[in-house]
């Protein structure tokens, strides 16, 4: 983590543990807010995902493809089935599921037309330029003239209730940075590319029509959700970052992440600061629909703390472990596919990170309906449940 984000992060966990019991119950109002029963967030999840998959399977039978669409994912179906749906862009905000699916993005805003890619001053953008856009104060719904590749100078500092929406051109976004979501909401990013991230900053940068100011050394993620809520990710393409694909710490919470794919990278998502920041016990993620592919090594996720709903994933590919945690944080894994590899070693789905056997076994880490192949397995664990391995089953 950069050192900005460390010290802030630190310097905020200080203020919490110095203060005296009554000043930290009053302090809790404050704290991230998040739903009541994530379960039931989950169980609405799987109802969507059954309902979708229902209704494909009545139209194979009854031979209607070419009559309705349905995909078998309720994202897609709510809106890609419409042949004019470039008439009503905005439709897409009432397609989200999971904890992120009050993400507004800019619902309700103007639309702004992104006509030029460059990228030349990060203090005084060009208007028609995707930095001019995000960080405007007002709802904006962000579109593209034509395919573009963006080379970012600097982070890519985004305002609240901004939809950046790729859909009909071919968007690809590299170099500094590269977006970074802080203490911010309502944020949908979809169908763009987002690669080759690297570390920037040490330089002035604008967030706002009216502020700027110096940013230290980013980290290079692709994507950086610090201190936020209310953001949904949806349909692209991430890979090949210094640091994570996408993070989400420092108390950050009604977070989707769905439709992605996800390939060429180590550490590819980290979900919560560190396992001491109490405030990331209200982070509450789904992840889902997505496909961790070719050459990625580990951390699909990473969680410390929170609740994480891991559902409809298609994991072909990890080199050392594909959801690892510490922290206790709640894992409930379902409808996935895990492909181990070929490495013996590397069979296991989960890995408790830098953790005691006695202090694991009562984490709250279960698998439902998985599909494990080549040998792949999951350790659950649980107040009331055996720890057990998920076996393979359609093994090869």
């Amino acid at each position: 983590m950069a050192a900005s984000k460390m010290l802030l992060a630190t310097t905020y966990i200080v203020f919490l543990t110095s203060l005296a019991p009554p000043c930290l119950a009053m302090l809790n109002f404050t704290l991230p807010p998040h739903h009541p029963n994530p379960d039931l967030v989950a169980r609405d999840v799987q109802r969507r995902v059954n309902e979708s998959f229902s209704m494909r399977r009545q139209m194979v039978e009854l031979n209607q493809r070419d009559h309705t669409c349905t995909t078998g994912n309720p994202i897609d179906d709510c809106w890609s089935c419409d042949p004019n749906w470039h008439l009503d862009r905005q439709r897409l905000a009432d397609c989200g599921i999971g904890f992120g699916q009050y993400a507004l993005g800019g619902k309700g805003g103007q639309i702004y037309v992104v006509t030029d890619s460059s990228d030349h001053d990060a203090v005084n953008p060009k208007p028609g330029t995707l930095r001019h856009a995000v960080i405007q104060t007002e709802p904006l719904w962000i579109i593209f003239s034509a395919n573009m590749l963006i080379r970012l100078k600097q982070e890519l500092i985004f305002n609240s209730y901004k939809t950046v929406d790729g859909r009909g051109a071919n968007v690809h976004i590299i170099g500094g940075g590269c977006i970074t979501l802080q203490y911010i909401s309502n944020v949908i990013i979809h169908n763009v590319h987002i690669h080759h991230c690297v570390q920037s900053g040490e330089t002035n940068v604008r967030s706002s029509p009216t502020h700027f100011g110096y940013r230290s050394k980013s980290d290079g993620d692709g994507i950086s959700i610090f201190g936020s809520r209310d953001v949904w990710v949806d349909h692209c393409t991430l890979s090949r970052c210094t640091d994570g694909l996408i993070d989400v710490v420092v108390g950050s919470t009604g977070i989707s992440i769905t439709n992605n794919y996800f390939s060429h990278h180590n550490e590819v998502m980290l979900l919560g600061h560190s396992d001491d920041f109490l405030p990331d016990s209200a982070m509450q993620v789904t992840i889902a629909f997505n496909h961790f592919g070719e050459k990625l090594v580990q951390r699909m996720p990473r969680c410390r703390r929170g609740y994480i709903h891991v559902v409809n994933n298609d994991f072909t590919q990890w080199e050392m472990y594909a959801i690892g945690g510490s922290g206790n944080p709640t894992i409930n894994s379902q409808g996935n596919r895990y492909v181990a590899p070929f490495d013996g070693n590397a069979k296991e789905v989960t890995k408790r990170v830098e953790s005691e056997d006695q202090d694991w076994k009562e984490w709250n880490w279960r698998s439902e309906g998985d599909i494990m192949l080549n040998g792949a397995f999951f350790i659950a664990s649980g107040g009331g449940v055996e720890v057990k391995y998920e076996k393979a089953y359609n093994d090869v």
